[in-house]
């Protein structure tokens, strides 16, 4: 309703017809035509009348562009539908269904609800409702001592302000982003019904006459979850301005001038940033902290949200990776390492926010993850993965010393392992194999034969097996040569050794079967 300024002007202009035409005036005052109109014919004591409503046309000014969003998607919406949406998200609204009639028919003399705008008010006076949504990267971040560029997402709600915040180490993808709003929505507690973007290829491939060609993969997750997609114009601060001083905000308040020792140190850094700073901050607009405002008013009108199908099924579709023996994988012109339990076996490799995840076959449990390295060449490892071949050498060498005792035990380790150190771990297994069928078939090794064989230079598994079946066959070589020489020097006891075996000492390495 106009005020009597307004329509005073309207009148003046007019001069009972001697004046402007009504086409004029619209342009003078910046009004529809519809609307001079509707003055010039309309009573003074009708005027008045509706004036005296005024207050309760503020009540509703509050909520104006819900209600023009509403109209805008859905033009013949009935102001008796509308008054229902309204009053379910604002449970203390007072208005009857007339003032509301009035109030969308002025609405209707002012703006043109014909075709569907992608342009929209923002919706902040309607808990529950909108999302916005919004990119950015901050370039320099340091992380483990290297300059490197992290790219985030920013999500808030209109009504109460709440943020979340989703990283990544590489330039965001639609899957990607799929999985952040995954993530958002489960940080809310909840879904909005609708999530503004601008016009971004990952949501809006393209736009003409105000059509739009959604992203195919990021509707079908939107679709699947239950939010309707809204797209603004490019460049649009009435559209986006909550979201864009959001990204701002993470960068100049939440990631410049901070160091970080890795990526996981960044990731707990911004989940504490979000909850002790960001969403506990008294906002500037709103008066209120988000995390208190949306428990006490927005919480309670989020929609529902689960995890979609779809999204839970992308493990059955992820891309398989041979495990070498080694226990590491390639993925684009690096190798990541997985447990050691996985060697030369497949697993399910996927990405999410810069992190390469990868999963057993079998169940889709993750089993390792590491960070995408945008170098090339390099090998990425978890050492964890290979505490199991670390725990095996001990329990074998423990082994071995109950069996020999621990000084020639020791000994022992050392010759194994300075003549076959890439295969020590099977050695170990081989030399514990051999000293057991040994001491099952002829009693422990004597203490001066052991002696004998720890002098040399290099050992083996194969070699130890065979120096000891030639000392079985013949062991009265060994008495001849402790006769002859009590305290020999390395190149004799080679020539012993030969003579024990048969064989120069010069044996290449090889591998024990088990």
């Amino acid at each position: 309703m106009k005020g009597w300024i307004v329509i005073h002007k309207i009148k003046s202009l007019y001069d009972n017809g001697n004046g402007l035409t009504e086409r004029k005036i619209a342009t003078e005052l910046g009004l529809s035509r519809n609307t001079v109109s509707k003055y010039l014919h309309l009573p003074e004591t009708e005027i008045a009348r509706q004036l005296e409503d005024i207050a309760r046309t503020k009540k509703l000014d509050a909520y104006r562009a819900y209600i023009i969003q509403l109209l805008q998607t859905y033009p013949n919406l009935s102001a008796v539908k509308v008054m229902r949406k309204l009053k379910g998200k604002i449970d203390s609204l007072t208005v009857s269904d007339r003032s509301m009639r009035r109030y969308i028919q002025a609405l209707k003399d002012e703006i043109s609800f014909k075709q569907p705008r992608y342009y929209e008010p923002v919706v902040d006076m309607v808990p529950g409702v909108q999302c916005q949504v919004d990119g950015g990267e901050l370039r320099g971040v340091m992380i483990g001592g290297k300059e490197t560029t992290v790219y985030f997402m920013v999500f808030v709600l209109s009504y109460s302000r709440l943020m979340y915040v989703s990283l990544s180490a590489q330039p965001i993808d639609t899957q990607t982003l799929i999985y952040q709003h995954d993530a958002a929505f489960r940080y809310f507690g909840g879904m909005p019904q609708e999530c503004v973007y601008d016009q971004t290829k990952l949501v809006v491939i393209n736009e003409i006459f105000r059509e739009l060609e959604l992203n195919q993969r990021f509707h079908q997750y939107a679709t699947a979850a239950g939010f309707y997609i809204r797209a603004c114009e490019g460049y649009d601060p009435e559209s986006k301005g909550k979201v864009e001083s959001g990204v701002k905000y993470v960068k100049q308040n939440g990631l410049y001038g901070e160091t970080f020792k890795d990526w996981k140190s960044l990731e707990t850094y911004l989940a504490d940033w979000l909850d002790t700073v960001a969403n506990n901050r008294v906002h500037g607009t709103t008066g209120q902290q988000p995390w208190t405002h949306y428990d006490r008013e927005e919480k309670v009108k989020m929609q529902p949200y689960l995890t979609p199908s779809c999204l839970q099924n992308r493990l059955a579709e992820h891309e398989t990776r041979q495990v070498d023996k080694t226990s590491l994988i390639s993925w684009q012109s690096n190798k990541y390492s997985v447990p050691m339990a996985y060697q030369s076996s497949k697993v399910g490799v996927s990405t999410n926010a810069g992190q390469l995840l990868i999963n057993d076959l079998a169940n889709g449990s993750i089993i390792a993850e590491h960070i995408i390295s945008l170098e090339k060449g390099q090998i990425i490892k978890n050492t964890h993965h290979y505490r199991d071949m670390k725990q095996r050498v001990e329990a074998l060498e423990a082994a071995i010393e109950q069996q020999l005792g621990d000084s020639a035990s020791q000994r022992l380790f050392t010759l194994l392992k300075a003549t076959s150190p890439k295969i020590y771990k099977d050695q170990l297994l081989g030399a514990k194999q051999v000293i057991a069928a040994h001491t099952v078939q002829y009693g422990g090794i004597s203490a001066d034969l052991l002696a004998r064989i720890l002098t040399s230079p290099r050992l083996t598994a194969t070699q130890l097996r065979d120096i000891l079946d030639a000392y079985q066959l013949n062991p009265e070589r060994l008495s001849t040569v402790t006769t002859e020489q009590t305290v020999p020097d390395s190149s004799s006891a080679l020539a012993h050794y030969a003579v024990l075996n048969g064989q120069s000492t010069g044996q290449g390495e090889s591998h024990v079967v088990h």
